[in-house]
């Protein structure tokens, strides 16, 4: 079997200490073949990665939970992160432009540009998009918009002036800010979007029910251990929670609104 923790880089320690602790409560309920190590697949593997058949768990974007993987993996939950801009397991992305930028709402950036890491990211693309459907016109809000093909890209360009405004979930911003501060040099926080469920941690599909229980079973502990404290405050992790598929419907509401106001690119 194979296990990843792919969506929140910044803090690769923590991430595997948190996964040895898993690991050690599952193999003491008896699994075999638990992984010892974390496996880190690319950007252009992961939906690959995702549908494997021998995933025990990893963790995906919440509309790729409801565009390609629905029906083809199975929830385990989600994490409750403490980064400011969560509330429980939902949570929301900064708009953020370069700190000199005189702009002071989402409206000056009209015909401006815009970056985002790609079309199927619910905090990079998705949200902002929402945010600028009612402020379209003619089907159109910025002057162009650039893929960049991650998070930390995205804000390379607007540092660079090669792009003017994006959208970063608020998690990964406060790990920039704690572990990457020159990431987000020069940047400046204009505002938020609005909450969605965050990042589903998911399993295959055909992994037995009784192993999906053993599994929510392990998390609850590593979230209870008092040994990992520091683990999950270095991880900004709060809590986990149980959480099932339907969760991340009201996503789809977002391509809805989007189609009927005719904007459905950025």
């Amino acid at each position: 079997m194979i296990a990843s923790l792919p969506m929140y880089l910044s803090h690769p320690a923590g991430s595997a200490a948190l996964w040895r602790a898993i690991a050690d409560s599952l193999r003491q309920a008896g699994v075999g073949d638990v992984p010892a190590e974390l496996t880190v697949p690319t950007n252009a593997d992961l939906t690959a990665h995702w549908l494997r058949p021998d995933l025990l768990l990893s963790q995906c974007c919440g509309y790729q939970m409801v565009d390609a993987l629905e029906g083809r993996v199975q929830v385990v939950g989600a994490f409750r992160y403490t980064a400011p801009g969560c509330d429980g397991i939902n949570y929301s992305s900064h708009l953020v432009c370069r700190a000199d930028d005189p702009a002071s709402s989402l409206e000056d950036f009209r015909h401006r540009v815009g970056a985002y890491n790609s079309t199927d990211s619910q905090s990079g693309y998705r949200c902002l998009r929402d945010m600028v459907v009612p402020l379209a016109e003619g089907g159109q809000f910025f002057a162009r918009a650039v893929a960049s093909g991650a998070h930390v890209d995205s804000l390379a360009l607007v540092r660079s002036g090669q792009a003017d405004i994006a959208a970063i979930d608020c998690i990964s911003v406060a790990q920039f800010q704690r572990y990457q501060p020159e990431v987000v040099d020069g940047i400046r926080i204009l505002g938020r979007t609005a909450s969605a469920p965050g990042t589903p941690l998911v399993t295959a599909l055909g992994t037995p029910p009784a192993l999906l229980d053993l599994l929510r079973q392990s998390l609850h502990r590593a979230m209870a251990d008092p040994a990992l404290a520091a683990t999950r405050d270095a991880m900004l992790i709060g809590g986990f929670e149980v959480v099932e598929t339907s969760a991340y419907a009201g996503m789809r509401a977002q391509d809805r609104r989007a189609e009927a106001l005719g904007l459905l690119r950025l």
